[in-house]
């Protein structure tokens, strides 16, 4: 697998995890109350930045040809 494939593949999971964050946080305001909202919550900010961590190494890595 080339390096600009492996680039695009990890692009796709940080993308995942920022929809994850999402959906996690509309759960997590919307539906839940208490200890369920907060655990929710944490997890979803937790995908939020490991997904920020990833776009950024991958915008910052530079162009792979």
């Amino acid at each position: 697998m080339s390096e600009s494939m492996l680039k695009m593949w990890i692009s796709f999971a940080g993308m995942g995890f920022l929809v994850l964050a999402i959906g996690l946080v509309i759960l997590s305001r919307h539906k839940l109350k208490g200890i369920f909202a907060m655990i929710i919550s944490f997890f979803a900010y937790v995908s939020l930045f490991l997904g920020g961590i990833i776009i950024l190494y991958i915008v910052f890595s530079g162009p792979s040809i």
